[in-house]
């Protein structure tokens, strides 16, 4: 069986387009394998990352891991999914299951895992073949453009936010207003927080007063510390892929606070300074990926709270054009290929 996809050859510039539209042919299900038909997939800074090579050397691969569609094909150990089902696939592929991460409930953490369009082809895709056990059963609701973005940008925004353990009603900074940070925005609000974004693109910052930031700031108009330093901010959470966000969250945020890192991917170098940025108790933490309880509870909170992306279609052919316009900052909200 064959199937239409966006394919990475070789990593390259996304100015250069190397995502090539090309016919594969798809391999045999393995035992605990399913076969979906891809209905949506979301774009991801992440696949960015994959396609540039900043994540490695990665050839001959379809990005993708935002993915919604439905089962058509069961291995034969497979019992706990049916045909027909409408099912969500998200970067975690899989993980080996016995390792001391797995077994304590850090399967995200575990050395073998494996990730969908990094590891295995993902959903630049008509179809997609994923691991029975990492996918998961997805709300009514919601259309498939509105679910994809929550399989990874909303997930991780969530554990990130989760790792906070902020306090109630406290005021949270978030750096960066792409995909991921209005749709965790969104989530800070609905839990009674005051959310200050920090970002340099205006129409970002639009967006997010609109969907009900307490504050804005650019640091085009000024030095960060000076201007946030009297906000009484508790935590940030970076979504900008730089150092720099980082080095200035520690510095305005409170003694005891919390500095959560949601990229996989940070260009520079992080410098700090001791007494002026770690000190008095602060935490620096980065997240990588999530569980799949993590993803369980996201949507059961996305579903109750309404939480919902800002998204534009696109088809599979434009998939170049829409990481150029995620590279430049030009997204708003997230863009979903529909099939």
């Amino acid at each position: 069986m064959k199937t239409k996809a966006a394919f990475l050859e070789k990593p390259g510039k996304i100015e250069e387009k190397p995502l090539k539209i090309k016919e594969l042919e798809l391999p045999e299900l393995r035992e605990n394998e399913v076969l979906i038909k891809v209905n949506a997939c979301g774009v991801c800074r992440t696949d960015l990352h994959v396609v540039e090579g900043e994540l490695g050397d990665v050839n001959n691969i379809v990005p993708g891991h935002e993915v919604v569609g439905i089962i058509e094909r069961l291995g034969k150990e497979v019992k706990d999914k049916k045909i027909g089902s409408k099912v969500g696939v998200a970067w975690l592929y899989s993980s080996c299951g016995s390792c001391e991460y797995c077994l304590s409930g850090r399967e995200n953490l575990c050395q073998n895992k494996r990730f969908t369009g990094f590891s295995k082809n993902g959903g630049y895709s008509e179809y997609i073949i994923a691991d029975s056990r990492f996918i998961f059963n997805l709300p009514a609701g919601l259309k498939d453009e509105e679910i994809a973005p929550l399989l990874c940008s909303g997930a991780i925004g969530y554990r990130s936010f989760k790792l906070l353990h902020a306090s109630p009603g406290s005021t949270i900074a978030m750096f960066g207003f792409g995909g991921s940070a209005h749709l965790t925005l969104q989530l800070a609000k609905k839990f009674g927080h005051k959310v200050i974004i920090v970002s340099r693109n205006e129409n970002h910052l639009k967006l997010a007063s609109e969907l009900g930031a307490d504050f804005t700031f650019s640091p085009k108009n000024g030095n960060v510390y000076e201007n946030l330093r009297d906000k009484d901010i508790e935590d940030a959470i970076i979504f900008a892929p730089s150092a720099i966000p980082i080095m200035n969250a520690l510095q305005i945020i409170k003694p005891g606070g919390k500095v959560v890192v949601a990229g996989i991917h940070i260009d520079g170098e992080i410098k700090i300074d001791y007494d002026s940025q770690l000190f008095h108790e602060k935490t620096l933490l980065s997240v990588e990926s999530y569980t799949r309880e993590d993803m369980l509870e996201y949507l059961r909170l996305a579903t109750n709270l309404d939480i919902k992306p800002l998204y534009t279609d696109i088809k599979l052919e434009d998939a170049n054009s829409a990481l150029a316009e995620l590279k430049n900052s030009e997204v708003m909200g997230v863009k979903v290929i529909k099939f």
